[in-house]
């Protein structure tokens, strides 16, 4: 047990423990090469694997056993009692835990066999792989690759496969399978590997192992003399990022020491090291003792010296080696500063470090942002400024030369590398932000001016919503959204700030489309046939009328009426009807009454409701039937001469019908004043010549009059109107549009950020532009009795100050409220999502009607 014990300590010292829960289904912890050096903390299973091939080491006879939850080891005390063993948990969490009595049942603690064994790490493997936090690392991306390209079939892990898998590989099982044991003598035994491990390992004698007593197992295990080999040394990791003793928090760390040394091999090697550490969110620059003052060793040379060195003669000729040299370590020095300052420690590191403020100075003043050589090396300083900027506060007292907000507005104003710009824009923007930087307003107007000008770049969202931040700043302080109030491209801001809001509230709308078209039908405007109502013919009349009532009755309204469920028939007009048709036959079958007839039309016509209409007077109607319609061809080319008397059927074309009528003309005899016989026509003709061309005016033409383009064959009649198509358009009720369709566009989501600032500065220069229509007077009264301080109105220099102020103030809001009143049409197509930001919208729109101003 002592062995055991000291084996647990040795693998505690190691690094070797249990994983922890989010870390315990990692692919990496089945497998060798990485639970032996990467992955220390790992599941049981692989614990035990290096616990016992330790304690085979050392000459222990152990072996592995499939207990349930966890895999145990086994290990022989050779005592010829019952328990003969005990058993270790290399996963225990403390040492004394790591021993265990055989308490259990003896079925549960059997050495395992190598199918037992391979079958657990088998379904240990295959949960690891379907974990989901092990899907997007990259082992599993490439193994559902090869399994996609492969056409690997799944198939369950069974005991008979896992045996199957020993028989087939039988070198594979001595991964977990257990050595043979043979006595030599009655006081000692040798392990000793099987025929087939001798084949493989013939020199080896890993396993070969004495086994004696406890005592002398621990004096073995301490290594007191050569009894067993020498185990080989691990060979170090000397991969970056893995150099172990290169990252020790030491104050002889060697990286930095080689970084202070001023040998150029030591600093190239220490910062080529450093630049990839730097990526690490672990990287700690108080870490390394003594690291931050060697990183700032090279770029204060650079900002202070060596940027003299960067002529206009190096961009025609190459510059010296050693300058070269000395230019990379600055960079790269300044490189591992920017990546260590977006850590809040190390940023805090960097606030507190003297030579931090200088170096940023110096930079800002000396480099010149116009040359390529220094843009590097201004934009790394400037990156590093950014995240120290919002804490840095600049009295109003300090010179120009030590204040960063002066090269900073020169930066954003003049440069052309948009890198430069936005990181110009962002420190100054974390410099303003600070409520004791205010009085420094005054000196950025260049910076400003900037920001307008790059505003309508609409594609490039970084630069754009930098802009807008710096322009937000300005108009948060109250005396600057004044003043600018009085720029004189004010009118174009609001604009460009409305369409910014415009562009990017497309991509955040959806079409709503409704259809409002009341109920109406339709009928083709020329056809070549006509409706008119059915007449029973005179056969089946005379049939019906002999007919006894009621069935008269109903055989007459299937045959006069229809039903429709739009239409209605007085009920005076049926009884009428009735009454019409049936008189004749009175003497053979009595007439029914007027409510028997109207009773029977819901008989025959289920549809159909007798109902009363208000009105004055009332109405009495049968609604959901009407009269019976035939359809008879186009009588345009019947002849109606004498007075539509004339028996001939119609014709199929006008000069059909002229040759009739000149028939007509032709037996008339003549007379001083002949009249037209033409229907209704009352015209009178001197002679006959004339009435026959008179008489082209009453035939029709051959061909449809010629439409507009835009006209429709249709005719739209209102609901309820069953007027044939041939009648007088003006006296048809107004039809309703065929098409009446409401589009508009409805947001469905909130605007980008860049948009959501853009409406805050809105409505803070809108607030600002209205401010006086809201101020309340200022008098004496408003103390109400009270005592407090009045200004005094008679001191003359407070007198002309207070008036300039309140004449330029009245001129800003003047021009602001014009501007407002120019973007009006575009506030009302901005529609925002949110109630409280479009109400903000609405107020603008309302408060810049023309007629209120």
């Amino acid at each position: 047990m002592q062995v055991c014990r000291g084996i647990y300590q040795f693998m505690t010292d190691e690094g070797f423990s249990l994983a922890p829960r989010v870390h315990f289904r990692s692919l990496m912890n089945h497998f060798p090469h990485t639970y032996l050096t990467t992955n220390k903390s790992t599941i049981p299973i692989s614990l035990v694997h290096v616990a016992l091939h330790l304690a085979r080491h050392v000459g222990l006879d152990v072996s592995p056993v499939n207990f349930p939850g966890t895999v145990l080891g086994r290990v022989e005390t050779g005592d010829a009692q019952p328990d003969h063993f005990f058993l270790i948990n290399p996963s225990a969490p403390d040492i004394n835990d790591s021993i265990l009595l055989p308490n259990f049942g003896p079925t549960l603690t059997l050495p395992g066999d190598a199918e037992q064994l391979i079958l657990r790490a088998s379904r240990n493997v295959e949960a690891s792989l379907v974990e989901k936090t092990n899907q997007t690392r990259e082992f599993a991306s490439a193994a559902a690759s090869y399994v996609a390209q492969e056409h690997v079939q799944k198939i369950a892990l069974t005991a008979d496969l896992a045996k199957s898998f020993v028989t087939n590989n039988s070198l594979m099982s001595v991964y977990f399978s257990d050595v043979q044991l043979v006595t030599e003598d009655n006081d000692r035994g040798v392990f000793k590997p099987s025929a087939d491990l001798k084949q493989v390992y013939p020199d080896d004698e890993w396993y070969a192992a004495r086994r004696a007593t406890p005592q002398q197992a621990v004096n073995y295990f301490y290594r007191p003399g050569g009894t067993a080999p020498t185990p080989q040394r691990p060979v170090a990791d000397v991969r970056d990022d893995y150099e172990r003793w290169y990252t020790e928090a030491i104050p002889n760390n060697r990286m930095s020491l080689s970084l202070r040394s001023g040998i150029l091999s030591e600093v190239a090697w220490a910062l080529d090291r450093l630049c990839r550490l730097a990526h690490n969110d672990h990287f700690s620059f108080k870490a390394y003792p003594g690291l931050i003052d060697g990183l700032f060793d090279w770029p204060e040379w650079y900002v202070n010296e060596g940027y003299k060195e960067a002529t206009d003669e190096q961009e025609l000729f190459s510059p010296s080696r050693d300058f070269v040299a000395k230019q990379r370590y600055a960079l790269e020095s300044l490189f591992i500063l920017k990546n260590g300052a977006l850590q809040e420690a190390n940023a805090q590191e960097l606030q507190n470090h003297s030579h931090t403020l200088s170096l940023i100075l110096n930079g800002l003043h000396n480099l010149d942002f116009n040359k390529d050589q220094h843009q590097e090396a201004l934009l790394h300083i400037i990156d590093i400024f950014h995240g120290l900027a919002p804490n840095l506060l600049i009295n109003e007292s300090v010179p120009d030369c030590s204040n960063p907000i002066i090269p900073l507005k020169r930066i954003v104003f003049e440069s052309k590398n948009r890198s430069l710009i936005i990181g110009g824009f962002n420190s100054l923007n974390g410099i303003l932000s600070h409520p004791g930087n205010a009085l420094h307003f005054s000196r950025t107007s260049e910076s400003l001016n900037a920001a307008i000008r790059y505003l309508p770049l609409f594609m490039d969202k970084q630069l754009l919503e930098s802009a807008l931040e710096h322009i937000y700043i300005h108009v948060a302080h109250s005396a600057t959204a004044r003043a600018l109030l009085l720029h004189p491209q004010f009118a174009s801001l609001l604009k460009v700030l409305c369409s910014l809001i415009l562009s990017e509230q497309q991509s955040t709308e959806e079409k709503v489309t409704m259809d409002i078209t009341p109920p109406h039908r339709t009928a083709p405007a020329t056809t070549a046939m006509t409706a008119r109502n059915y007449e029973i013919p005179a056969e089946e009349l005379n049939a019906l009328g002999n007919s006894n009532e009621p069935h008269r009755c109903y055989e007459w309204m299937r045959l006069g009426l229809s039903a429709n469920k739009d239409a209605e028939i007085t009920q005076v007009d049926i009884w009428n009807l009735y009454k019409e048709t049936f008189t004749p036959y009175q003497d053979q079958v009595a007439l029914l009454g007027a409510s028997d007839v109207i009773k029977y039309v819901t008989h025959v016509f289920p549809t159909a409701q007798a109902m009363v209409l208000p009105g004055t007077p009332n109405r009495f109607i049968v609604r959901g039937i009407e009269r019976r319609q035939e359809l008879i061809p186009n009588e345009r080319f019947k002849c109606l001469w004498n007075r539509s008397s004339c028996p001939q059927p119609p014709f199929t074309s006008p000069s059909e019908l002229f040759d009739h009528l000149s028939e007509h003309l032709a037996a008339l005899q003549p007379s001083p004043n002949e009249p037209c016989v033409w229907a209704t026509c009352s015209h009178t003709c001197a002679e006959p010549q004339h009435l026959r061309s008179h008489l082209l005016t009453h035939l029709s033409s051959s061909q449809p009059l010629q439409k507009h383009p835009s006209q429709s064959d249709t005719i739209t009649y209102a609901s309820g109107y069953h007027d044939a198509p041939g009648a007088l358009p003006t006296m048809r009720p107004i039809p309703p549009a065929r098409n009446t369709v409401i589009s508009y566009e409805k947001p469905i989501k909130d605007p980008s950020s860049l948009a959501l600032t853009a409406v805050l500065i809105l409505r803070v220069l809108f607030r600002t532009a209205f401010a006086s229509a809201e101020a309340a007077p200022k008098a004496d009264a408003d103390h109400f009795g009270f005592p407090g301080a009045i200004d005094d109105a008679n001191d003359p220099a407070n007198a002309d100050a207070q008036a300039t102020d309140e004449e330029s103030d009245k001129e800003g809001e003047r021009r602001g409220r014009k501007a407002f009143v120019g973007v009006r049409n575009i506030l009302e197509n901005i529609r925002l999502r949110d109630e409280a930001l479009m109400s903000w919208i609405t107020e603008m729109v309302d408060a810049t009607i023309p007629d209120l101003h």
